[in-house]
């Protein structure tokens, strides 16, 4: 596939590397092989920097999982256990993750201008209940670390961007109270020498805002209000603040 693709970029004078690549993750042979050892990172390397991003492929992984029909959604157990395998070979990478959609399609059953008034209820509740399915497995997969995913009907985007924000603002205050605590503790270590030994749950919360922000869950405005710049945030990068305030610390402190 990269050789075709340098192939199309060769006869269509476009620099090379400008054609990227996309895998999915829908078969329990990309999740372990035959050795038993899982090959996501190998897939990656083998598309020489044009993979940029993993989808997960709901129906299909549960089928080859031998899971019946009525039991093939995003919350099965066996779509956690691969999410996790997925996250612990990709993790830190910069490969985008995408959890699978939801097939539940809210859309009504019944159509034409002269519908009944238990047609309308019946039609009310179909796209209602679609909803709640679909803003439960978003919710689950946010929770679960998939930031993204992916939907089959427009009509699915109002409850993915209903559990998005919620998702992010309903954490917001406490998000906030504690990156401020984190940010004043570092300038403390910075100003006195001690080693700030905790920046992986900075990093997590500096991560939460730069979703919530990159999503527009929040203004960029909002996101100053832990004490951090947004070119700080902007870094995504706890340790790069923190190196950041010690250097500043240092050139104004007297000699």
């Amino acid at each position: 596939m990269v050789r075709f693709l340098e192939i199309i970029e060769k006869k269509n004078s476009l620099p090379p590397g400008t054609l990227k690549m996309e895998t999915m993750v829908e078969a329990t042979q990309i999740i372990m092989d035959e050795e038993g050892r899982n090959p996501l990172m190998r897939i990656i390397r083998a598309g020489e920097g044009r993979l940029i991003a993993a989808h997960f492929g709901t129906y299909d992984y549960t089928a080859s999982c031998g899971i019946t029909a009525k039991y093939q959604t995003m919350a099965h157990p066996v779509c956690d256990f691969a999410h996790h395998m997925t996250k612990v070979a990709l993790g830190g990478t910069g490969i985008f993750l995408s959890d699978g959609a939801t097939n539940v399609m809210p859309v009504a059953p019944h159509r034409g201008d002269k519908l009944t008034a238990r047609q309308k209820k019946e039609n009310r509740q179909s796209v209602h209940n679609a909803w709640r399915i679909g803003y439960h497995h978003t919710m689950h997969s946010l929770i679960n670390g998939f930031y993204q995913g992916w939907d089959l009907n427009p009509a699915q985007l109002p409850m993915r961007y209903a559990a998005t924000y919620y998702f992010f603002l309903s954490s917001m205050a406490d998000a906030k109270h504690h990156l401020k605590i984190f940010v004043d503790r570092a300038a403390i270590s910075t100003l006195t020498g001690d080693i700030f030994d905790d920046a992986a749950t900075g990093q997590g919360l500096l991560n939460f805002f730069f979703k919530a922000m990159n999503c527009g869950a929040i203004t960029e405005q909002e996101a100053t209000e832990t004490g951090l710049t947004i070119d700080e945030i902007r870094s995504r990068s706890f340790y790069k603040i923190l190196q950041g305030r010690r250097n500043k610390n240092q050139q104004f402190s007297p000699a």
